[in-house]
């Protein structure tokens, strides 16, 4: 698979999905037009995750979509995620590769360029780098919130695996962000909490393909 190739990455928030299913807003994404999709539903059961995942497994199957699990080295090889997305205070980049293989997609978010160097050093696939505009889905301590897209760029110029963008993203504000050398856009509320999430996704992937 092409990570370049990744415009629009819709990450999944059961809690910010307007009393919709997780499976629901995927099926909408994919209609949309998304790229990837990244399992995240942190406020949900690990065993809820599971079923869950399952079921967009399925999904993203039928799609021709690459799944990614947050976090969960475990939970992506319970339901043949294409890979993982590992923070800083995750597990190493060399563990998920000994536990899901050497085919694996392995992110790694990172908001400076040396963390940028150490996740490429240490064999990550790609980097999630944020929070771009600032973001109130995770605990971010102020100097990774709102890092703008001058640090985007500054990344992209200082390592050579694809960087995607997140945090605070959504139709009005995600171009500057490709322009700014990312291969995409990572985007959780501007597509769960739509009130249309195929309308949203169309929207922003318009926004970031030439």
């Amino acid at each position: 698979m092409n990570i370049n190739e990744w415009r629009t990455y819709l990450v999944t928030a059961a809690g910010r999905s307007a009393g919709r299913t997780t499976p629901e807003i995927v099926a909408a994404a994919l209609e949309g037009g998304v790229d990837v999709v990244q399992l995240r539903d942190k406020a949900t059961s690990a065993r809820e995750r599971y079923e869950t995942g399952l079921r967009v497994r399925e999904q993203t199957d039928e799609a021709g979509v690459p799944l990614i699990v947050n976090d969960r080295i475990d939970l992506a090889s319970a339901v043949d995620a294409d890979g993982v997305h590992l923070g800083q205070s995750d597990l190493p980049v060399a563990v998920a590769r000994e536990q899901l293989g050497e085919s694996a997609v392995v992110g790694v978010s990172a908001s400076t360029v040396e963390g940028a160097e150490a996740a490429e050093a240490a064999g990550a696939d790609y980097l999630g780098v944020g929070a771009v505009y600032g973001t109130d889905s995770k605990d971010v301590s102020g100097d990774r919130d709102g890092i703008g897209v001058e640090r985007i760029a500054a990344v992209v110029d200082a390592v050579e695996i694809p960087v995607v963008g997140i945090g605070g993203i959504d139709a009005d504000n995600a171009a500057p962000v490709v322009e700014a050398g990312a291969a995409g856009v990572a985007v959780l509320s501007a597509i769960t909490a739509a009130e249309d999430p195929e309308a949203a996704t169309a929207t922003i992937r318009e926004a970031v393909t030439d």
